[in-house]
């Protein structure tokens, strides 16, 4: 059931669920092997990588075009929500999240966002904590900035801000450590 139409074309912004977010620069026939393929080559700008994937194998790895309107109003409203911190291992709690963050769907890196988002006024975040924030929130934002045709930072600022405005209501009440 192969295809000749291309599902992306050249310019467009995908989401590639390892790396987040590239730009389809060219489509390349080569021969490799003996065999004949097409491939997308893939520009991430924000690892300097170029990425040459297989047309027939898009579908199998989950290479997806850019999230529409609805999953991204989802995801934003999903940082707003109670952060869920399961009482596991922390070693246990990092390997999900690390799955959520590759699995490329935006509503769990929202979870991923929210979940290990910390206000300045609450206690500093393990190093490997921060590393899986700062890793979720990117890709985030990288998506956020992409779909609306802004830059990473200004995408990662819009995040933050609603996670400020509704993460003091969870921290703030009668819990006690």
């Amino acid at each position: 059931m192969a295809s000749s139409a291309p599902a992306f074309d050249v310019g467009d912004y995908v989401v590639y669920p390892k790396h987040g977010v590239g730009r389809v620069m060219e489509i390349q026939k080569e021969e490799i092997a003996g065999m004949k393929l097409e491939l997308y080559v893939l520009r991430f700008e924000k690892e300097r990588m170029t990425l040459r994937v297989p047309t027939n194998k898009v579908e199998s790895i989950g290479m997806r075009k850019l999230s529409s309107d609805k999953t991204l109003r989802e995801a934003m409203e999903t940082l707003k929500g109670k952060p869920r911190v399961k009482r596991t291992m922390w070693s246990r709690r990092a390997q999900e999240y690390e799955a959520k963050i590759n699995s490329g769907d935006l509503v769990s890196i929202a979870e991923v966002t929210r979940d290990l988002f910390r206000p300045e006024d609450q206690p500093e975040q393990s190093y490997s904590e921060r590393q899986i924030f700062e890793a979720a929130s990117s890709r985030l934002a990288r998506e956020l900035a992409a779909m609306e045709k802004t830059d990473e930072p200004t995408a990662l600022n819009k995040i933050l801000d609603v996670l400020r405005q509704h993460a003091p209501q969870y921290y703030d009440s009668t819990e006690v450590a």
